[in-house]
């Protein structure tokens, strides 16, 4: 099912999920994130930035625990914890945080 960004058309997978990684830039987000009803605010950005380095630097999408913990290392207690996690990403952190992030599907996700 694709979506329209900025007068492109962008092929994602039956999840929702980009099938071409490279198409990804800010605005996809937001659109997805507007599908879902969702507004993006400076502490969503913070979790899909750390996600596309993470992405960078390790070549897999991190499973919630994975991200939980790495979050908390990076950005402190306070936002490494599966409240704050889910508080942003009602559909699941793992899930719809890397979907936002133009990342795959995160391993262990169902």
């Amino acid at each position: 099912m694709p979506i329209e960004v900025n007068g492109k058309t962008l092929e994602t997978d039956e999840e929702g999920y980009l099938v071409n990684l490279d198409d990804w830039e800010p605005a996809v987000a937001e659109a997805m994130a507007k599908e879902d009803d969702l507004e993006l605010t400076d502490e969503h950005w913070e979790i899909i930035n750390f996600l596309r380095e993470y992405y960078e630097e390790y070549q897999i999408a991190p499973a919630v625990r994975v991200l939980t913990k790495a979050v908390g290392k990076r950005l402190g207690k306070e936002k490494g914890n599966s409240k704050y996690l889910y508080g942003l990403f009602p559909y699941g952190p793992g899930k719809q945080a890397c979907r936002y992030a133009g990342l795959p599907k995160p391993t262990g996700c169902v």
